[in-house]
């Protein structure tokens, strides 16, 4: 590492730092990456969001810890329908195996040596009966005894230890208002959590980068409706398809972002929260709203956003048949079937730029962060063409760009087309920023 990369990656995390704050993030950790020797840097990070300010949440799996329990009494142990069946003789060795491991957890947050990350981290670590269970039942003739799923979820109580600053350890298990205790899947517990808190984030610890496509490379980025038509078709299979049916569930729910990312992989949990491009594979929930390419039949709601900023000289007017004509150069905001954003790009690939224009937020959606989405849209179109910097044209939202990285430039800085079609009546300002 040259002297100066760590400066430049820390400077590069201070958005990324500032957006986490305060906002609640739920991890789902596999027994399998507990036991990995990869896991007492998974904790160090762990800490290292808690310092941060990142309300966290850990639900943890134990199966391979329950199966060695099991195996170590002479149990036989099957699973149906990827779910370990708990019958009644069972159910004290699961509690058992899950109960040292919470236990294990508590230790290893609890680490403060000198010379470690941890050195006065001071973590408090809280769990309990946050979640309430019900029986699998019987499934198929099999009866799955003390196996159960998600009934509900004590949000008041997880939000009053977020609050005093602690993380909150979920283990796999449950428990009725019978007095029973139930086995549960951590990828069910850390899913239904993460919806009924509304949480910012739901990160998925697996074995591999992320999610990966037939030929074995890794795919970036999912809408829930893409992640549903591929379990659909069988494409993800075994227990991958348990966890992205877990991350396409919450984002369904509300969850803004689902993330799955490797146990094994260093400083994957760290790349994935505070860098522009993650380390896994990201899951975004579309139900409601999304942003996309624009379509024909956007150009009226467009029409509509821009018409009054038009009318203000805030923006330049544009016809209908201009935008007929330019409306595959537009992203959009959508909510609920209405335009709440706008922007276009236009690339001039000679001089490697892309303009910034016709960019509006609709007044009732400002101040929300999708004026920030819509613009990280455009510049991952315009980096995706290949173009290394964009350019804004400017007469009342100057500091709007420049707290977001663009800087102040000549007008004789403009591609060459641009420079002749400047309109010197409005007196534009200019900024620039290279991606």
């Amino acid at each position: 590492m040259n002297s100066n990369d760590w400066l430049h990656g820390f400077r590069h995390s201070s958005p990324y730092i500032n957006a986490h704050r305060g906002r609640t993030v739920v991890l789902t950790i596999p027994g399998d990456a507990i036991a990995h020797q990869n896991f007492i840097n998974i904790i160090h990070d762990i800490a290292l969001l808690s310092s941060l300010g990142v309300r966290l949440v850990v639900a943890f799996g134990a199966r391979p810890q329950i199966q060695a329990r099991l195996d170590s009494a002479g149990l036989e142990s099957f699973l149906a329908r990827n779910l370990r069946v708990t019958p009644d003789s069972h159910l004290p060795l699961v509690m058992e195996a899950i109960g040292g491991l919470r236990a294990y957890l508590e230790s290893q947050l609890s680490m403060g040596l000198v010379n470690s990350p941890m050195h006065n981290a001071r973590i408090r670590v809280s769990s309990g009966n946050y979640v309430t269970a019900k029986p699998v039942g019987v499934l198929d003739g099999v009866d799955f005894g003390y196996t159960g799923r998600v009934r509900r979820v004590d949000v008041a109580g997880i939000e009053k230890l977020l609050e005093l600053g602690h993380i909150v350890l979920l283990p796999p298990l449950g428990y009725s208002p019978t007095g029973d205790a139930f086995n549960l899947s951590y990828e069910d517990v850390g899913s239904q959590v993460a919806a009924a808190l509304q949480a910012e984030k739901l990160l998925v610890f697996i074995d591999d980068a992320g999610l990966l496509d037939e030929d074995g490379s890794l795919i970036r980025e999912l809408s829930a409706r893409q992640a549903s038509e591929k379990l659909a078709a069988g494409s993800v299979t075994g227990h991958d398809a348990d966890l992205l049916k877990a991350a396409c569930d919450a984002c369904v729910k509300g969850v803004r972002r689902a993330h799955i990312i490797s146990y094994i992989n260093d400083g994957a949990l760290l790349e994935e929260m505070f860098t522009r491009d993650g380390s896994g594979t990201l899951v975004s929930g579309d139900h409601y709203e999304q942003m996309r390419q624009a379509r024909v039949e956007d150009i009226g709601g467009i029409l509509e956003l821009i018409q009054p900023l038009e009318e203000q000289g805030v923006l330049v007017r544009r016809s209908r048949e201009m935008l007929e004509t330019e409306v595959d150069r537009f992203v959009v905001a959508e909510r609920d079937g209405t335009i709440v954003g706008c922007a276009a790009l236009y690339p001039y690939p000679d001089e490697s730029a892309g303009e910034l224009s016709c960019f509006a937020v609709d007044p009732s959606y400002r101040r929300s962060g999708r004026g920030d989405e819509i613009l990280a849209m455009v510049e991952k179109l315009a980096r995706g063409q290949g173009l290394g910097k964009l350019f804004v044209l400017t007469t009342q939202t100057e500091h709007w760009f420049r707290e977001r990285g663009f800087q102040p430039t000549t007008v004789q800085s403009l591609p060459g087309p641009k420079l002749a079609s400047y309109n010197t009546q409005r007196n534009s300002k200019v900024f620039c920023k290279s991606l």
